[in-house]
């Protein structure tokens, strides 16, 4: 079984406060994308590769990642859309059908270990067709009402039944089509699109499995997680 990677780096990373996309942000002087590319060539178990860029941006990825000694496999670049969901779509169109699994990854997450790429993709050729990875969460979790000021707590839920979810997910590419077919009508609006595949597959009440996560594919949103980065890179 064969895998292409879809890696989503279209976002704006208007958290980040810089004037240029998240995925072209420097982490140890090497862009976001790039980093997270070089991870998915390196892990042994990525056959080909669609990156979904920015605005205005897709031939700047692709001569960023195309002369990059280390991404070893093909690369192809598309425009990403308007939701993460978009994006993800885009890069499966611009696939084709060769390939059995497709990981969907985040630019934003560029430290990713090749263990944790092998782990998800052994899972799905193992017979799972959606994989994502995971860690338990160890803070209490409170559900609330919408509320202006202070909200009310209407539960607290078990959190030795909660997982943080990561990417790379994995998925059978039937079955991460049929979800995005299905769940077409939602990708145009931030408001209401999923906001990772596995939302989608969920929506057709299809079963999810989760597989150990790696405190280092953290996903780097604001400028603190960046210095963080910054420091497990020093390591």
């Amino acid at each position: 079984m064969t895998t292409l990677a879809i890696l989503t780096a279209a976002g704006s990373g208007a958290r980040l406060g810089r004037d240029l996309p998240k995925a072209l942000v420097g982490l140890g002087g090497i862009p976001l994308v790039l980093h997270a590319a070089r991870r998915l060539a390196g892990s042994g178990v990525v056959d080909a590769l669609v990156v979904t860029a920015p605005g205005g941006m897709r031939d700047v990825i692709t001569h960023l990642l195309t002369a990059d000694a280390s991404v070893t496999i093909p690369v192809t670049v598309v425009d990403g859309g308007p939701t993460r969901q978009a994006s993800v779509a885009a890069g499966l169109a611009a696939a084709g059908t060769s390939h059995e699994v497709v990981l969907v990854h985040d630019a934003a997450r560029p430290l990713v270990p090749a263990d944790l790429i092998r782990r998800v993709v052994g899972a799905v050729r193992a017979g799972h067709d959606a994989v994502v990875p995971g860690l338990p969460v160890t803070d209490t979790v409170k559900q609330v009402a919408p509320g202006e000021d202070a909200e009310l707590v209407v539960g607290t839920p078990d959190r030795a039944r909660l997982r943080a979810v990561q990417t790379p997910q994995g998925f059978t590419r039937e079955l991460l089509e049929r979800a995005h077919k299905a769940g077409q009508d939602r990708s145009g609006s931030e408001a209401v699109a999923a906001t990772d595949d596995a939302g989608l597959v969920e929506a057709l009440g299809e079963p999810v499995h989760i597989v150990r996560g790696d405190p280092a594919a953290a996903k780097i949103t604001t400028e603190r997680d960046l210095r963080i980065a910054a420091l497990e890179l020093e390591d």
